[in-house]
């Protein structure tokens, strides 16, 4: 009597689930480019070709055109290289940066251990000192030029001032002292300080809380040494991230200086200048398209000197 089997379902089965899975896989991939096309669309029609097509222009000499046809080799960036507004438009940048770069890591990284310590309403104070972060770069200048540092009598700063018997401050004119220097630098601090200490703020979470107890049962005071000992040292990827992308910051200045003082000799940053060259009455996109690619090549070869020199990226 011939055995009777039944029918294995194992190879079946397997199919099945290897059939299941590649669906799923195929699914998963449909929604990451459903979610992630339309970014890599967006970041190749206005990013890598506006770079691709300056990059041409910077050889051509292109007055009021973006098809040009006398191609003039390097010509545009010697100009740009030996331009003395060009240049002095450089070293508005270095002194806007000695400025601006250390009271923003100073200033973050106090507010962030503030915020961060404290035990009552602290999302509150998060949200009070990120706020800032959303207003726009141009609403914030204009209110600096027309109602703080207007320059006039009822301004505010020069309201404060009247109670201590100074006189009036023009804040935004080329006198000596350079007073602009003050909006400009305020103007920033207030709009970005937010953001960093956020950043901070991630930072401290991240250090594990046994190293304090550890350093309070050997007998550390809670205060400055903790502070040196323990909290820095492990905010060390953070404190440079902070300083490269404050940096970078910094060398994209456009809309605090053009709203306040203007496209003026005594306090033009490089993208000012560029823009002005550009998109003013003479239009020249060849020497403007190669002063952006030489401000770039010196963005990108002071972040790797710096990232090089604290050791970004490193294990700790």
């Amino acid at each position: 009597m011939s055995a009777v089997t039944e029918p294995s379902t194992t190879g079946g089965t397997a199919q099945s689930t290897g059939r299941g899975r590649r669906r799923g896989i195929r699914g998963t991939s449909l929604a990451y480019w459903l979610f992630v096309g339309p970014f890599l669309v967006g970041l190749l029609v206005f990013g890598y070709v506006p770079i691709v097509w300056s990059l041409f222009l910077s050889f051509f000499d292109a007055r009021n055109t973006v098809t040009p046809t006398d191609f003039v080799g390097l010509r545009n960036y010697v100009d740009m290289l030996t331009d003395p507004n060009f240049l002095s438009s450089l070293v508005t940048f270095t002194v806007f940066a000695v400025f601006i770069v250390p009271l923003t890591f100073a200033l973050s990284l106090g507010l962030a251990l503030l915020v961060n310590g404290v035990r009552v309403a602290r999302a509150f104070f998060r949200s009070v000192f990120f706020l800032p972060t959303a207003c726009s770069y141009v609403v914030a200048s204009l209110i600096w030029k027309l109602s703080i540092f207007n320059g006039v009598r009822f301004g505010l700063a020069n309201t404060v001032l009247s109670w201590f018997g100074i006189d009036n401050i023009a804040w935004l004119s080329s006198v000596d002292p350079p007073w602009y220097w003050i909006p400009l630098v305020t103007v920033r601090l207030w709009l970005q300080l937010g953001f960093y200490m956020i950043l901070f703020i991630a930072g401290l979470q991240r250090i594990p809380t046994d190293l304090y107890e550890a350093a309070y049962v050997d007998g550390a005071k809670p205060g400055w040494q903790v502070f040196r000992h323990i909290t820095f040292p492990q905010l060390r990827a953070t404190s440079i991230a902070v300083l490269l992308l404050n940096l970078i910051a910094a060398y994209q200045a456009f809309d605090e200086f053009y709203n306040l003082v203007g496209n003026v000799n005594y306090a033009r940053p490089p993208l000012v200048y560029l823009y002005g060259v550009s998109l003013s009455s003479i239009q020249d996109l060849g020497r403007g398209s190669a002063g952006a690619l030489i401000l770039a090549a010196i963005i990108m070869v002071l972040t790797l000197v710096q990232s090089r020199i604290f050791g970004f990226g490193k294990a700790d």
